[in-house]
C-alpha cells in the first residue's frame, strides 16, 4: 500500500495480526529484506514493513535535509497512527537500527520492546562526525555521478560484508538485485541526510531507555560486537547475543538463528 505522511509517499506492507511488529531496512535495501521472515512472524504478529526514506518504492525527495532521521522518525509516528497502531514492537538492521534507536528516544511510549542488529547509537566525537559526513558526502557524489552499479559494487566490496563472499551466489544475486532497484538520489541523499555522521550521537541518551532491548552481532564483525557490549553496559534492560559463523548481516548468514533468536525475546516481552 501506498501511505501519503508529511508529504512523503512511504510503501508499507503488513501481514497477520496480533501485536505490531515493525520491521527497518539497512541502507542500499528495502522492505524486501525481512521476506524470508513474513510467513513465520505473521503467524504470531502484525508484521509492518516499510521502505525507508530514498529506498525502495517509498519517495527520493530531493533536498537531502529532509532525510534526516529526526524527520525520518516522525515519518514512522505517523505511519503508525494512519495504521491504528499505538505501540509496537521494533527491529532495526545497521541504518534500520540507528533509525529504530532514535525513534525508541523520540517516542518512547510507542515502543514495546527494541531489537538492534548491527547498529550503533552515532558517533559520538564531533570531530569523527565531521570526517564521516565529509566521506558519505564524496560517496554520495559518486552515486549520483556513476550510478547505482557502480557504486554497489563498491559498497560490496567493503570489508564489512566481506563474510556474504560465502553465502550462495543465488543468494548474493538476490541482494545485488535489490540494490540495484534503488533510485541514486535516494541513497545519495540518504548518505547525506541521515548517515552516521549526520545523525545526532544518542550514546549519551542512551539510560534514558527503560524498555527491554535485544542487541545482535555476527561474532566476525569485531566492530559491531564491540559496540553492542557498550551499549549493552549502558542500557538497563538490554541483553547481547553475538551470533556465531555471521557478519554484519546477521539475518542473511544465520537466518534461521536470528529468526529464533528475535521470535523467542519478543515472545517473551507479549
Amino acid at each position: 500500500m501506498r501511505l501519503t505522511v508529511n508529504g512523503i509517499r512511504y510503501h508499507v506492507e503488513t501481514s497477520g495480526a496480533g501485536e505490531p511488529l515493525l520491521l527497518l531496512h539497512g541502507f542500499t535495501g528495502s522492505m524486501a529484506t525481512w521476506e524470508p521472515f513474513v510467513a513465520a512472524w505473521s503467524r504470531r504478529m502484525r508484521v509492518i514493513r516499510i521502505d525507508l526514506l530514498g529506498h525502495g518504492e517509498t519517495d527520493s525527495p530531493a533536498d537531502f535535509a529532509r532525510y534526516a532521521v529526526e524527520h525520518a522518525a516522525a515519518d514512522l509516528a505517523n505511519v503508525l497512527d494512519r495504521l491504528h497502531v499505538r505501540q509496537t514492537h521494533l527491529l532495526g538492521y545497521s541504518m534500520g537500527g540507528r533509525l529504530a534507536l532514535a525513534f525508541a528516544l523520540m517516542y518512547p511510549e510507542r515502543v514495546k520492546t527494541l531489537v538492534l542488529e548491527s547498529s550503533s547509537p552515532g558517533i559520538a566525537s564531533l570531530a569523527e562526525r565531521q570526517n564521516r559526513i565529509a566521506h558519505d558526502g564524496a560517496l554520495a557524489d559518486r552515486i549520483e555521478k556513476e550510478g547505482v552499479a557502480a557504486f554497489t559494487d563498491h559498497w560490496e566490496s567493503l570489508p564489512l560484508f566481506a563474510s556474504q563472499s560465502r553465502l550462495p551466489a543465488a543468494v548474493r544475486e538476490q541482494i545485488r538485485a535489490g540494490r540495484l532497484k534503488n533510485n541514486p538520489r535516494g541513497l545519495a541523499n540518504s548518505l547525506r541526510g541521515m548517515g552516521a555522521g549526520a545523525q545526532p550521537s544518542y550514546w549519551q541518551n542512551l539510560p534514558q531507555l527503560s524498555l527491554p532491548v535485544l542487541i545482535l552481532a555476527g561474532e566476525l564483525d569485531a566492530k559491531y560486537c564491540a559496540i553492542g557490549q557498550k551499549v549493552k553496559n549502558m542500557l538497563p534492560q538490554a541483553q547481547l547475543r553475538i551470533v556465531p559463523d555471521a557478519g554484519h548481516t546477521v539475518h542473511v548468514e544465520q537466518s534461521e538463528i536470528f529468526a529464533t533468536i528475535v521470535m523467542k525475546f519478543l515472545q517473551g516481552r507479549n
